[in-house]
């Protein structure tokens, strides 16, 4: 069995090959050559004194498809909380409570033919990596052609890794507008993306400011609270969100009026919505704008079993609403593969973790 840090699985996983991973993973769902559990989260009564409110949680995901030939099963064993930021905003933090100050988060994958687990990899950059995968696809499949200007909500990792993964799918994006609550870090932000793009990446003053005049607009936060006014949004736009209620936390980043002018709402995974009692989703289903059956997941879009833009102005909405283990096990299957080739990390005998009775 292969033990893969984050730095191996980064010199080996690129944009391509995340998408190219994922894109065939969401196909097989729809095809019924792949299965997934709902995402759960559980907490526990059990708080880090050094920061009250803060509790241990307990998040796991599983699932699998053909091509990769794997099951994973991810898991982060978190110190999870709500901080307060300068003006304030709210927004989800994870405490680096384990030893050396780190974090805890780690993709078991298995073999589906000789039941054998095969590797166990860190979480965080395949995490990043297959969240800004999803919602390029999204992008892909819904966003205008020609669009050359488009708005950020977020400066943090995930807002680098939607960057990188707007630019690749949408190479012909000149400018990119950021807004963040905290001054310093949208400039920052976008002082070493224009730099690293050769785009101009402007950081702006005001959530607006992300939002008129950007028919790409995406939200790539840990905000608690809507990002902007939906009524901001011009004709043609196309919003991405990837923060939804997660059946512990109501936090949201899009409001009910950016759904309910959605002319096509897509979704990662339907069964998740009523899971996680997602009501930002449902709030247009709930308010008779929108029936059920018209919010498709993003599979059935890249199958050609649901419809994408229809005009080149409606205004579309992809919900990036969820994690699945789906996804781990086409991302992590192939930096796995990709990593046995460069002989990267460590080996631990199988057999350490084989039994010779029934489980």
């Amino acid at each position: 069995m292969r033990i893969l840090s984050n730095a191996d699985v980064e010199q080996v996983l690129t944009a391509h090959e995340t998408i190219s991973a994922l894109e065939t993973a969401y196909r097989e769902l729809t095809a019924g050559k792949a299965a997934n559990r709902p995402r759960n989260h559980t907490y526990f009564p059990v708080e880090d004194e050094r920061h009250p409110g803060f509790r241990f949680r307990f998040k796991s995901q599983e699932g699998g498809n053909v091509s990769s030939g794997v099951w994973a099963l991810r898991i982060t064993s978190d110190i999870a909380g709500v901080e307060t930021l300068a003006g304030g905003v709210q927004r989800r933090r994870l405490i680096p409570a384990a030893p050396g100050g780190r974090y805890v988060g780690l993709v078991t994958l298995y073999s589906m033919t000789t039941l054998e687990p095969l590797a166990i990899l860190h979480d965080s950059f395949v995490q990043k990596m297959r969240v800004g995968a999803t919602s390029a696809l999204g992008i892909r499949e819904l966003a205008n052609k020609d669009v050359t200007v488009a708005g950020m909500f977020g400066s943090g990792w995930q807002a680098q890794a939607h960057l990188e993964f707007l630019l690749y799918v949408r190479p012909e994006v000149e400018e990119v507008r950021v807004y963040s609550p905290t001054p310093k870090n949208r400039e920052a932000f976008a002082e070493e993306w224009t730099e690293r793009t050769g785009r101009r990446i402007v950081a702006v003053d005001h959530p607006r400011d992300a939002v008129a005049g950007c028919r790409i607009v995406t939200c790539a936060t840990a905000a608690m609270d809507p990002c902007f006014e939906g009524a901001w949004l011009e004709p043609g736009t196309h919003v991405t969100c990837i923060t939804n209620p997660d059946g512990t936390a109501t936090r949201r980043e899009l409001d009910d009026a950016t759904f309910d002018r959605a002319d096509r709402i897509v979704v990662l995974s339907r069964e998740q919505v009523h899971h996680d009692k997602q009501y930002d989703i449902l709030g247009p289903v709930e308010r008779g704008r929108m029936a059920w059956d018209d919010i498709r997941e993003l599979g059935e879009v890249l199958a050609g079993e649901a419809p994408g833009r229809g005009d080149p102005d409606d205004i579309t909405v992809f919900a990036n609403n969820t994690g699945m283990g789906l996804q781990f096990a086409a991302v992590c299957a192939r930096a796995l593969r990709l990593a046995e080739e460069r002989g990267l990390g460590h080996e631990v005998p199988t057999d350490w973790l084989l039994e010779e009775t029934s489980p």
